[in-house]
């Protein structure tokens, strides 16, 4: 398999996957400070020219929980998901909907408000707009890593939703309340980045500012 990624972008999530498995792999960067996510050979892998990329044999796959789940699907000795059926497989579909759909877009909005608005004072209050939604939601993040036997969002289990979860919280960091000053929520980070899959992961890509 090949993913082709750039550091500190949703390529982090497949990434963490992929050293969990164990699988072998090959990381290809897709230099963003040059535009190559924009090249014709890049839009041929994506035609919207996000990151990240999946290449599995003759499959291309892009969007990021289309990646997990294949990842998922293709080792489940790897237990990344709750078995089929079973409400805490439904629940799993529930948080992949709601990072990738809900929590996830909110954060584009905050970072490229511009997108969303023209003059600098619309542009200003889309960021602060989206400042607060974000707030909203990690505080629900927060409120379910508070109930007893939840060291990972779906309960005892850690499953492709965590790396998630420390993807996206990363990207608060600079915030003034970033994901990490929420008590049950920064503990939960705090547990993640010991995992050496996490610790590869930021080795790998060069991450040199480890928090979140």
């Amino acid at each position: 398999m090949e993913l082709y990624y750039y550091p500190s972008t949703a390529a982090m999530v497949p990434h963490i996957l992929l050293e969990e498995l164990g699988v072998p792999y090959r990381l290809t960067l897709v230099d963003r400070q040059q535009n190559a996510h924009k090249s014709p050979d890049y839009l041929k892998l994506n035609p919207n020219g996000l990151i990240p990329v999946l290449v599995d044999g003759d499959l291309v796959l892009y969007e990021t929980a289309a990646i997990c789940l294949h990842l998922a699907d293709t080792h489940p000795e790897g237990g990344l998901l709750p078995a089929l059926g079973t409400p805490e497989r439904a629940h799993a579909y529930k948080w992949l909907m709601w990072l990738a759909d809900t929590l996830q877009p909110a954060l584009m909005v905050y970072w490229y408000p511009e997108r969303w608005a023209e003059t600098p004072g619309a542009v200003a209050e889309v960021k602060v707009c989206a400042e607060q939604k974000i707030g909203t939601l990690l505080d629900q993040l927060d409120t379910e890593f508070a109930r007893p036997g939840h060291p990972w969002l779906l309960g005892t289990a850690y499953t492709l939703l965590d790396p998630y979860v420390l993807t996206l919280c990363r990207w608060t960091r600079f915030f003034p309340r970033p994901a990490r000053s929420l008590p049950h929520l920064g503990a939960f980070l705090q547990r993640m980045l010991e995992r050496p899959a996490v610790q590869r992961m930021y080795e790998q890509q060069g991450i040199r500012e480890t928090f979140f």
